[in-house]
């Protein structure tokens, strides 16, 4: 009798095992697909010929978009009680007003960041935005070797410069080749797409390091915290919106130039870093940064043959040591008792679209195999 529970045992192990392993690989396809996808689908609407929808406007869609998914989830966890959803909502947000004025910068930064990715994208080749975006990871270990005092191991000291030198080389190749990296098109200025790209990184890392330092200690869902940002996010970027293209909206309309292609733009960016926050539960951080990498490649293939773009051999160097550098920083450090800022970083360089798949990420239980998560209220991309 023992012996045949023992088998079954065994065979229940060994099937939970083989779940989970497929688990992981769905995961780190499915991070691929939406690294690779978000930044090639903005690029190729923001190219197309006839009117353009307005891209601040698609920010604010995005976020409303993400509220109403985080509040049907609350919802489901409630049983479907809208009397006791509303009770919740009411005492996390309002009555616990102070807990949710501590996202208003958080949220400024990411809206800010929405939008300068649209200009980013929208003025850089998919392959020369998806390098250079990698800085994000350098800065978010800087802010958070500054704010949180987390120590840093040598491989990753030796990343990061690795990954500097490599988005180095991809920007002094694309400086000598501008008219075959951009298109002649009086709308695009890599000048700008780059300032924008840098200016995103930079905000990507003190955003991300700054929710955790903030949030350290909270009890909070991933779902009532994304609720809260996206509350703060929605305002400020109709703020946005009403700023810049104001009068531009009142006369064509919210909705004007939005086509199936640019819904799918949208779905993807708002439900991007909530599909990473709950896939990456199943997925170690060296698999994380493999995903990263290969979007990497995925894009630039990609782009060779959606939108001409031209590869020699010094961006293949610099992109090589930015899949390098990515992978290398990602690994496990040894044993040591030291934090990590892999957990709060790794996870934003796996979705650039919304970077709030990074902070996400200590929300959920890690799998097996990964680098150990912050305490569990610490990071949110998504």
């Amino acid at each position: 009798m023992s012996g045949g529970l023992l088998e079954v045992w065994l065979l229940v192990t060994w099937m939970f095992d083989s779940v989970n392993r497929r688990l992981k690989y769905i995961s780190l396809a499915v991070l691929v697909v939406q690294n690779a996808s978000l930044i090639l689908s903005i690029r190729y609407v923001r190219t197309l010929p006839g009117d353009r929808f307005f891209t601040t406007s698609a920010v604010v869609m995005a976020e409303i978009l993400k509220v109403l998914t985080c509040l049907l989830i609350i919802l489901l966890q409630k049983k479907f009680s809208v009397k006791e959803t509303m009770s919740f909502l009411v005492d996390s947000i309002v009555f616990q007003y102070k807990d949710t004025l501590k996202l208003a910068v958080p949220s400024l930064i990411y809206t800010l960041q929405n939008n300068l990715q649209y200009i980013a994208i929208s003025n850089l080749p998919a392959a020369t935005f998806q390098v250079t975006y990698q800085l994000k990871i350098l800065t978010t270990a800087l802010f958070s070797v500054l704010m949180l005092r987390k120590s840093l191991s040598r491989v990753q000291w030796v990343s990061l410069l690795l990954l500097f030198g490599g988005v180095a080389i991809v920007q002094v190749q694309q400086e000598g080749n501008k008219e075959a990296s951009v298109s002649d098109s009086s709308n695009q200025n890599y000048t700008v797409g780059l300032v924008a790209v840098v200016i995103s990184c930079m905000s990507s890392g003190f955003a991300g390091v700054y929710f955790e330092k903030i949030l350290k200690g909270s009890s909070a869902s991933v779902w009532l915290r994304n609720v809260q940002l996206g509350v703060f996010g929605t305002v400020l970027g109709l703020l946005g919106m009403w700023w810049n293209d104001g009068a531009a909206i009142a006369e064509r309309g919210f909705l004007f130039g939005y086509t199936g292609m640019v819904w799918c733009v949208i779905f993807n960016q708002a439900f991007g870093g909530l599909l990473v926050a709950v896939v990456v539960k199943y997925a170690d951080n060296i698999l994380k940064g493999f995903a990263t990498s290969f979007s990497i490649i995925v894009s630039t293939v990609m782009s060779i043959y959606l939108f001409g773009f031209h590869v020699d051999l010094m961006f293949t160097a610099g992109a090589g040591l930015v899949i390098g550098a990515v992978y290398m920083y990602s690994l496990p450090k040894a044993a040591s008792g030291s934090s990590s800022p892999s957990s709060s970083s790794s996870s934003s360089a796996a979705a650039p679209g919304t970077d709030r798949g990074a902070e996400m990420e200590a929300f959920l239980p890690k799998a097996q195999g990964g680098v150990a998560s912050p305490p569990s209220a610490v990071h949110i991309t998504d």
